[in-house]
């Protein structure tokens, strides 16, 4: 067994203090308030060396733990400049070597070679605790305020336990393993003396006030000192600010916030200011609990607000904790859009109506996770950029979660690429993955609410999982707080009806595309009505007046009503359907619904509980797309499914009927170009690959103008490397 190292021995710290000129400071009294001390190793060895038989090897490995803590709570003593200590302090410190033998040997009865092994355990804890132990406290100040803060804590007594075993396999004559206890003895734990490094400077205008704290490192072993001193300022002081938040996904689970990581925007937050009483009678304390802008770069000059305010009673000579739970949400933000990379909380305790102490800590929020969830014929890389979009515009803290990123947790089949039609997901099986990369990001941030932005068809699993799934917390708020659709098909899209219907026909029906035909939608709707509180947002694009017998303002894909529906929460731009996932989107539509501040939050959340279910009857297209006056499916004038080789080069006859227009939408890989001529061989329409058109996902080709009956023809060229195939269907308006 090893011996564990003597506790390091600090600076060597003097036993008075030195005095502070009176230009310095006035108070002569001692100090009083907290220093915590603590001294963490951690060292390990591993080594194989060869056995005397020369037929094996013996490895060992050693490990060592070694954990100190004392909270020392200082009181002035009676001495002028003097401070006393008492010290609660805990030691557990464990040690374990293992040896791993292996040897080969040749066993007389039989005359063969065997691999014997044995293993062997040797393990050894320290533990002491100790409460109210008389501690030693040193805090001296120089002239020009630089002052050093040291502690002497006690012997301790504490106890050393232990366990042997040993474990055998292989041997010619089967041996017994071996299991023993050593029981606890007696022992004493030394005592520690570690100062800061007299560097530290108290500020001019407070110099009867000191924070801080100061650490070393050496040989795997780090010290550190952490103080909280306050002399001549009342009996009534505050000892601390500490935060707390709920470790997800149970509730109540609390758990210190670690400065550097923060919380997540939408936390409930337990604020905890420690009150101490260094005077000789009970008193009655007011603890104020402040949001503060002093400091802050831009605001500094707006005043605190209040946020809690309690009273606690605090016996003479102790201390006592006054908590309250704060609702972070809004928190990552101003109210202006601007992000709040630092939320500065400030505690104050008033004796008798008079400020007499107050204590300012710095909070990190971060905002909610991003959780993003693609469409029909797409996968996460749809938002590939949007973590460097995320980045920007908050800082790394602002995280984006696409959905099958990590298939691990949670992947979507709706398609994956323009020109696939292999089966797919349904919107509910679809929407149960949603529900798993939900919870994936929640863990990954310890987050209880995120926001949702889906796209096109994703909008529509969305809201299934939030009608069928989305669990409901104690805080009263949706885990989803925003869904914000950027061209989701809420009533269908005419689209789908044009290629299912080839599709279904040939016996190759995808549930992706067949469940946004406007038909569906309406048996869709009428079952999916529920927001529970969560608040909806849809972007619509309207840069296209005609597609798929629709002839709406659309966006390629779906039209203006279709997308706006019953949301009330809506906004038209020129924008293509595949283009809504880009910057420009998210700048202009996305950010001002998830980054809003504590005000906005707050409205959300009371409009959020006063929303009312969607209405299933207001469902089907109207007249607005087109002439029809109902959901019914729309059938295609003429539709084919034909199939392309590797730079294969096809011409397809194409009837056309007496018609006011006459339109084509056809669904292939970007590789495939199309170009369609009349019956003189004139060409009246492209979609070539290379273009911009190509990357729709449903590709169309339109003559607004009267045509007569004929034959045209459609020439395909596929040139890519594999085999692709293109559902077309061809629509027109009778004269």
């Amino acid at each position: 067994m090893r011996t564990l190292p003597a506790l390091a021995i600090g600076l060597m710290l003097s036993t008075t203090a030195v005095p502070v000129v009176a230009e310095a400071a006035q108070c002569t009294r001692g100090w009083s308030g907290s220093v915590q001390y603590s001294r963490s190793q951690a060292n390990s060895s591993s080594k194989t060396v060869e056995r005397v038989s020369r037929k094996g090897t013996d490895t060992t490995n050693w490990s060592m733990t070694y954990e100190y803590a004392a909270q020392v709570a200082v009181r002035p003593a009676p001495e002028p400049e003097l401070s006393l200590g008492r010290a609660n302090i805990s030691l557990s410190s464990i040690s374990t070597e293992t040896t791993a033998a292996k040897d080969q040997h040749i066993c007389p009865h039989t005359q063969t070679a065997r691999t014997m092994s044995g293993n062997f355990v040797t393990k050894s804890e320290t533990r002491a605790n100790g409460s109210g132990l008389e501690a030693g406290v040193d805090i001296s100040m120089d002239s020009d305020g630089t002052y050093r803060v040291g502690v002497l804590l006690p012997e301790m007594k504490g106890t050393v336990s232990g366990s042997n075993s040993a474990s055998y396999s292989g041997q010619c004559t089967p041996k017994k393993g071996v299991n023993q206890s050593i029981p606890d003895t007696p022992t004493t734990i030394d005592a520690v003396r570690f100062s800061s490094s007299g560097e530290d400077r108290a500020l001019p205008n407070d110099l009867d006030r000191l924070n801080g704290s100061h650490s070393v490192t050496y040989s795997g072993v780090t010290e550190t000192l952490r103080w909280n001193l306050r002399r001549c300022g009342g009996d009534l002081r505050l000892i601390d600010v500490k935060f707390e938040d709920m470790r997800f996904p149970t509730w109540d689970a609390w758990q210190d916030i670690v400065e550097q990581k923060g919380t997540v925007d939408g936390n409930i937050v337990r604020i905890t200011a420690v009150v101490a009483n260094d005077g000789p009678e009970e008193k009655s304390a007011t603890v104020k609990f402040r949001d503060t802008y002093k400091g802050d770069k831009w605001d500094s000059a707006r005043p605190d607000g209040l946020l809690e305010e309690l009273s606690v009673n605090v016996p003479a000579g102790e201390q006592r904790e006054v908590t309250f739970k704060w609702d972070s949400s809004g928190y990552a933000w101003f109210d202006d859009g601007r992000p709040r990379l630092i939320q500065r909380i400030k505690a104050e305790v008033e004796d008798a109506g008079k400020k007499v102490d107050d204590m300012t800590r710095n909070l990190k929020v971060a905002p909610k996770p991003l959780v993003l969830v693609h469409g029909l014929w797409s996968n996460w890389r749809a938002w590939e950029s949007w973590q460097n979009i995320l980045t920007t515009t908050h800082s790394y803290d602002w995280k984006a979660f696409p959905v099958g990123e990590k298939a691990q947790h949670g992947r979507m089949r709706t398609g994956e690429e323009m020109g696939n039609f292999d089966p797919t997901n349904t919107i509910a099986q679809n929407a149960v993955e949603l529900g798993q990369y939900v919870k994936h990001a929640q863990q990954d941030r310890n987050a209880w609410h995120v926001d949702l932005v889906a796209h096109s068809m994703g909008g529509l699993i969305s809201r299934r999982y939030i009608h069928a799934s989305m669990p409901s917390y104690p805080d009263g708020k949706p885990q989803v707080a925003h869904l914000v659709m950027l061209g989701t098909p809420n009533m269908g899209s005419r689209c789908a009806d044009m290629i299912s219907a080839p599709l279904e026909t040939a016996g190759q029906s995808m549930d992706a595309l067949r469940e946004l035909r406007p038909s569906v939608v309406e048996q869709f709707n009428a079952v999916h009505t529920e927001r529970k509180g969560v608040e909806f947002s849809v972007l619509a694009g309207n840069p296209l007046p005609a597609i798929c017998y629709m002839y709406a303002d659309n966006d390629g894909v779906v039209t203006v009503p279709s997308a706006t529906w019953q949301i009330t929460d809506v906004e038209q731009q020129g924008v293509l359907h595949t283009s809504m996932t880009g910057t420009e989107g998210f700048a202009s539509f996305v950010k001002p619904r998830v980054a809003i501040g504590p005000k906005k939050a707050a409205e959300s959340v009371k409009l959020s509980a006063l929303a009312s279910p969607l209405n299933a009857l207001a469902s089907g297209l109207d007249a607005a797309e087109g002439g029809r006056t109902d959901a019914a499916s729309v059938k295609p004038d003429f539709s084919q499914i034909v199939k392309l080789a590797p730079g294969q080069t096809l011409k397809v006859a194409i009837p056309v009927r007496d018609a006011r227009d006459f339109g084509m939408t056809f669904v292939a890989a970007t590789k495939v170009s199309a170009t369609l001529s009349d019956d003189k061989g004139a060409v009246v329409g492209t979609n070539l690959t290379g273009k911009p058109e190509a990357s729709q996902i449903f590709r169309s080709l339109l003559v607004d103008r009267p045509v007569a009956k004929a034959t045209w023809t459609l020439t395909l060229q596929n040139a890519d490397e594999v085999e692709r195939q293109v559902v077309l269907s061809t629509w027109s308006r009778p004269s």
